[in-house]
């Protein structure tokens, strides 16, 4: 099931500011985030979904170089991120 315009206002409201910031980095990052845990839940089930598993690989490579640039501009935004995300332990 993919992510309903409800849960992504929710995400856009917590990490963006409100609702109607969907530009920002932070917004940005958790939707990734929360589309990546979506499919990683549907590859445990079907493991030979080899096109899907290239989507996800190209949606962690996104989510990658978007906190790489978060890291470089705001540092404490970042750290703030991850934390809240639950990112790299």
């Amino acid at each position: 099931m993919p992510i309903t315009k409800e849960k992504k206002a929710n995400i856009f409201a917590n990490f963006g500011g409100n609702a109607a910031n969907t530009g920002s980095i932070e917004a940005q990052i958790a939707l990734l985030t929360e589309r990546i845990s979506h499919i990683s839940n549907h590859l445990q089930a079907n493991k030979k979904d080899f096109s899907t598993h290239r989507g996800l690989m190209q949606l962690v490579g996104q989510r990658k170089r978007l906190l790489t640039y978060l890291q470089r501009t705001n540092l404490s935004g970042y750290r703030a991120l991850i934390e809240k995300l639950g990112l790299r332990k």
